[in-house]
This record gives C-alpha cells, sequence and structure tokens, in this order.
C-alpha cells in the first residue's frame, strides 16, 4: 500500500476517541471539491510505504486510540484488509472513511469484524450523484447497496453510533431539496452530519462556495423535519 501521509492527531476525526488519520491514494470519484486533490492519482504521490505508517503507529501505542484510514478512497486498496490487521495486533481502533462505491469489500471488511467505526460520504441526491462525484454518468446502485448494508450492520451491533453518514455542502452542488433527498434516503440512520465546504488550496476545482453560517443554520433545521437527529459539524 501507499500511503499520501499521516495526520499524527486528531480530536475530530474518531468520535470520541484520541486518534491519527492516515491518508491513502487513488479515487474512483473526482468531486470537484475534494480537499485531497493530490491523493486522487497513485502516481503523482510520493508517498509512505506500509511499513513505514507501521513503525509509526508503533510509537503510538498507549498514546492513540485509534487509526482512521481515509483517502483518497481506501477500499480501491488490495492490502487494506492485511493492513487493517496488523493495526488490529497493535491493539488499535479502526475507522475507515468511504465513499461507498464497493459494497461487496465493503460487506467483507463489516463481517470480518476487524472495523469498528465506518464513516460513509453521501455526495449528493441520487439523481445529481454523477455530476457531483465528476463523472459523466454514474449508477448509483453501489452507493444505495453500502448505505443498506451500514444501515444493517449499526442495527446488528446494537450500536447505532458505530457508523455516520456525511455531506460536504457546496453551494454550487446542493440545494435545500437535494439535502432533503439524501435524509430521506439515509432515514434509518441515527448519525448524518453536514459538513461546510471549505476552500483551500487543495481543493480540485477553484471557485466554489460554501453556504454562510445563517444559511446552514436553516438548512438543518430544514433537514431535521425528515431527520430529526441530523447535526452541523464543524461549524
Amino acid at each position: 500500500m501507499v500511503f499520501g501521509g499521516i495526520q499524527k492527531v486528531t480530536l475530530l476525526d474518531y468520535p470520541g476517541e484520541t486518534a491519527c488519520t492516515i491518508f491513502t491514494v487513488g479515487c474512483d470519484f473526482a468531486c470537484p471539491f475534494c480537499q485531497n486533490a493530490s491523493l486522487l492519482n497513485e502516481r503523482q504521490v510520493d508517498g509512505l510505504g506500509q511499513e513505514d505508517v507501521l513503525c509509526f503507529l508503533a510509537t503510538r501505542r498507549g498514546l492513540l486510540d485509534g487509526v482512521c484510514i481515509s483517502g483518497g478512497e481506501p477500499l480501491l486498496q488490495d492490502e487494506l484488509e492485511f493492513f487493517i490487521d496488523e493495526i488490529k495486533k497493535a491493539g488499535f481502533l479502526v475507522k475507515i472513511d468511504t465513499n461507498g462505491s464497493d459494497p461487496k469489500k465493503l460487506k467483507r471488511l463489516l463481517e470480518s469484524g476487524k472495523i469498528d467505526y465506518v464513516a460513509m460520504d453521501i455526495k449528493n441526491s441520487p439523481e445529481k450523484y454523477a455530476r457531483t462525484i465528476g463523472l459523466p454518468e454514474y449508477d448509483i446502485t453501489p452507493i444505495d447497496e453500502s448505505i443498506n448494508l451500514l444501515l444493517t450492520w449499526a442495527n446488528l451491533n446494537d450500536s447505532k453510533a458505530s457508523c455516520e453518514f456525511r455531506t460536504t455542502v457546496v453551494k454550487e452542488y446542493h440545494t435545500e431539496d437535494d439535502l432533503l433527498s439524501i435524509a430521506r434516503w439515509i432515514s434509518g440512520t441515527q448519525k448524518y452530519f453536514l459538513q461546510s465546504f471549505v476552500d483551500s488550496d487543495g481543493v480540485k476545482s477553484k471557485g466554489l462556495h460554501s453556504y454562510s453560517n445563517n444559511e446552514m443554520q436553516q438548512i438543518i433545521k430544514t433537514v431535521k423535519t425528515v431527520l430529526p437527529t441530523a447535526e452541523l459539524r464543524g461549524m
């Protein structure tokens, strides 16, 4: 596996735990508002090797509770399961961030019992998915399957907190109606977060905008009429 970098400590990425975040490279989506555009193409990343990451983790035993594996899209990595085995052997909790495009691999990981927490990005309402992920067309069946897998997994574990769904809200791509549509789509969840787009040098496309704080407050108020547990994050 090739990694694009490590955030050595985070109090935000893994709810309730002190963790580090490891970024894999490569993604099957091309979201214009991606904050990690430099990680999209593995051939363009002079990254860290798996042994480098495991050596770092060895120095964090007793200091960190968990490891967040983000990206890019982690489920594209063929060696992901082996890497997770090594993390678990070291005594860490494991959280995966995913776009939900590979429900078969997600199902295998969930059934393995190696994953403690999953965060899935819901990019937009079904009819706007392709445009939002930067592709000419996209069959949302895998996304739908991944949503259902996670909802079932959370119920079986008797812990709705074991998974969350989240949407990065971009003014050029999301309307209030879109977010209501998403809320209906994932209506079985107890954890749905809206996070406002933040422009930065790492964003794939320039010239995108966020809604104001007041506008986001109004949006979440409306979304709560469909999904009362929805929350804003990072505001």
